[in-house]
């Protein structure tokens, strides 16, 4: 069984994040939606068990039931690479928005495979109407009460209007 781990803060999660999880479901027989858990990153504005359940919500809501059924959403602290093995995965799945990116995912793809040779990177290009997305993004038009519902799954969104405007 091929399986690969997405990791990520998904903080919030959004339609590219979706994307990837779905086109990597069609080449992998299973893919972890892993959450990192950072206490170095600045405070999320949804704590690890919300994000847990908003994207499991998500990917139930937005992807067909065979994809949905082939999606495990986890938390982890640590390395990714450390996680991998916990899991029996072989690969990492990341996504690329633009050429900005790929220079230190390159970097953190290299540094993986020197800490676990068995585990390989896989790189996505995010879709065309997807391209310009983050979570850094959503968090700021949000927290102006911007309309996000073009850029967030509704789970996502419908937690985001419950936060009111500060985020």
């Amino acid at each position: 069984m091929k399986i690969a781990v997405y990791p990520g803060s998904f903080d919030p999660m959004t339609y590219g994040h979706l994307d990837i999880v779905a086109r990597a479901a069609a080449v992998f027989d299973r893919v972890v939606f892993a959450v990192l858990v950072n206490p170095r990153k600045s405070a999320p504005i949804f704590p690890t068990d919300v994000r847990l359940a908003v994207i499991r919500e998500a990917v139930d809501e937005c992807c067909p039931p065979e994809v949905s059924a082939r999606i495990d959403v986890e938390s982890f602290d640590g390395l990714t690479v450390d996680f991998c093995r916990k899991r029996g995965a072989k690969f990492v799945v990341r996504g690329l928005r633009a050429i900005s990116d790929f220079e230190s995912e390159l970097q953190m793809a290299h540094s993986n495979r020197k800490l676990d040779p068995e585990v390989d990177t896989v790189f996505f290009m995010t879709s065309v109407e997807n391209s310009y997305l983050s979570s850094s993004l959503v968090k700021e038009i949000a927290n102006f009460r911007g309309d996000v519902t073009q850029m967030v799954p509704p789970a996502v969104a419908r937690r985001l209007a419950a936060r009111g405007p500060s985020l």
